[in-house]
């Protein structure tokens, strides 16, 4: 018996509901912690190498956790793998708010492996579900991420407040800070319950063919996921320490707090921009490119004028989320299928997020060596540079296509 329009209707909203209450879950864990990090030091005598592995490792998940993903997505379904991401995340979140620095470090590592699962398998969801929306959609569920970890960064130092307020002495106060999160995955979890039951089944091209291993050897892949790798490497190094960075340079923690918050609401501005245009928009280089000089611009500004660091993160907020969405896209546009997409996202955020984990632990150690946030802001403006060219690349519109077999596979499973 086929659905009624109503109800074909209620069933794709309360999807694409549930969908962005994801989207909320996925960037808000990790950059609730930047304005944290100097009490979070100070508390358990982490040096500044160490302060920033707590952004390094969700990254590192990232990268371990994303080839496995496609793997699950395929095995046991979109739908039931994004829920045991949503799970991953509640634990990893439950876990890092006990107030030890071991506890706080597995956490960290079980919630990359929450969001890595989230990440890879949104664009497969965008692909299969909605294949004439895929720029809309996924400018809107990078809109609520942006919107998560604006609220996360913002009310970072807020809530340590209202813990001392409280006289809450169980666990630390940036403890506190951070366990207040929860409630994102939490709503997520029930809004998607539903989705288990309606969906269990991989998409039938999912099922049916191989691995895709010749994207490695496919130079657009590539292309693709330098893009977002550079994109990645230069936002979570600013997630990781502009509050720091702020602070150095004369503003009170409250004052980075909140820049650190527009630059995080700023990554999701974007989002509403580019939603009514983007799917229109065939060649998407000049786009690209225009985001990411965006973003160098905020750089340069931070290091020649830190106290219009507003302005500059800002721009530099704007660029790189714009960027995110320009290479999410390109991850559906330019594949073929929901498989090729599913593998291409592990693929390019394997790679991505494993240069991105580095990013700030370089930056943590060239200012103990340096006593300075110059160098560290020259290598990001050089990145940025990179970042630039592979924008021109990465944007070109034409498919990646597949491999000689699979694609005879695909004309005879379309025959049979």
């Amino acid at each position: 018996m086929t659905l009624s329009h109503p109800s074909r209707f209620a069933s794709s909203a309360f999807l694409l509901l549930g969908v962005l209450l994801i989207a909320i879950s996925l960037r808000s864990p990790i950059t609730g912690v930047g304005p944290l990090l100097d009490a979070i030091r100070a508390e358990l005598n982490l040096s500044a190498t160490q302060a920033g592995m707590l952004t390094t490792l969700p990254l590192l998940a990232f990268a371990f956790f994303s080839p496995i993903a496609s793997k699950v997505g395929r095995k046991c379904g979109l739908e039931l793998a994004l829920m045991l991401s949503l799970l991953f995340i509640l634990i990893g979140l439950v876990g890092r708010s006990l107030g030890s620095a071991s506890a706080l470090f597995i956490g960290t590592v079980v919630i990359g492996a929450g969001i890595a699962f989230a990440n890879v398998l949104l664009p497969s969801l965008m692909k299969r579900d909605f294949p004439n929306k895929i720029t809309t959609m996924t400018s809107m569920y990078v809109l609520m991420m942006g919107a998560g970890s604006a609220m996360s960064a913002s009310l970072a130092i807020p809530l340590t407040d209202m813990a001392n307020q409280l006289s809450i002495s169980v666990i630390p106060t940036w403890a506190f800070s951070l366990g207040g999160l929860v409630i994102f995955p939490l709503i997520a979890i029930l809004v998607w319950l539903p989705q288990i039951r309606n969906h269990t089944a991989p998409s039938k091209d999912t099922q049916t063919l191989d691995s895709h291993s010749y994207l490695w050897r496919n130079s657009s892949a590539w292309q693709i996921t330098l893009f977002l790798a550079l994109n990645s490497f230069l936002m979570y190094i600013f997630i990781s320490w502009l509050p720091t960075i702020l602070v150095d340079n004369g503003f009170n923690h409250h004052e980075a707090g909140v820049i650190h918050g527009v630059l995080q609401l700023f990554t999701a501005v974007p989002a509403l921009i580019l939603i009514p245009f983007m799917s229109k928009l065939k060649d998407k280089r000049l786009l690209s490119f225009s985001l990411t000089l965006m973003a160098f611009i905020g750089i340069m500004g931070l290091l020649l004028k830190p106290e219009l660091a507003m302005i500059w993160a800002m721009l530099f907020g704007f660029g790189a989320g714009g960027g995110f969405i320009v290479a999410l896209a390109l991850i559906s546009l330019r594949t073929e299928s929901a498989h090729q997409a599913a593998t291409l996202s592990g693929m390019a955020q394997f790679l991505g997020y494993l240069l991105a984990a580095t990013g700030p632990m370089i930056m943590g150690e060239l200012h103990e060596q340096t006593a300075s946030w110059q160098l560290p802001l020259i290598l990001c403006a050089i990145c940025a540079i990179l970042w630039s060219a592979f924008s021109l690349l990465a944007a070109k519109d034409e498919l990646i296509e597949p491999a000689a077999h699979n694609r005879n596979a695909t004309l005879e499973e379309n025959l049979s």
